[in-house]
């Protein structure tokens, strides 16, 4: 009984390097088929509106760079 373990070692290893790659595209194929699937069915009828306007953006960075000069004055007195 002569065993060649090198020629089963590479049968090992095509079977299950093709069982993984097969077991990959259907994986690629499912998620594809979900996102098809979410799109059609439960996708928004609208964008969402934004809840913040750039001009409240533009007051808030304003108050916030008010607010660190205040401080560094109260922090750094002139002297």
């Amino acid at each position: 009984m002569d065993i060649n373990l090198v020629a089963e070692g590479l049968k090992f290893m095509v079977l299950g390097m093709g069982v993984v790659f097969v077991f990959l595209a259907l994986l690629v194929q499912m998620m594809k088929w979900q996102a098809a699937l979410v799109a059609r069915y439960f996708s928004p009828k609208s964008p969402p509106a934004p809840f913040y306007t750039p001009a409240d953006d533009e007051q808030a960075r304003i108050a916030a760079i008010i607010a660190a000069v205040s401080e560094f004055r109260k922090a750094h007195p002139k002297g």
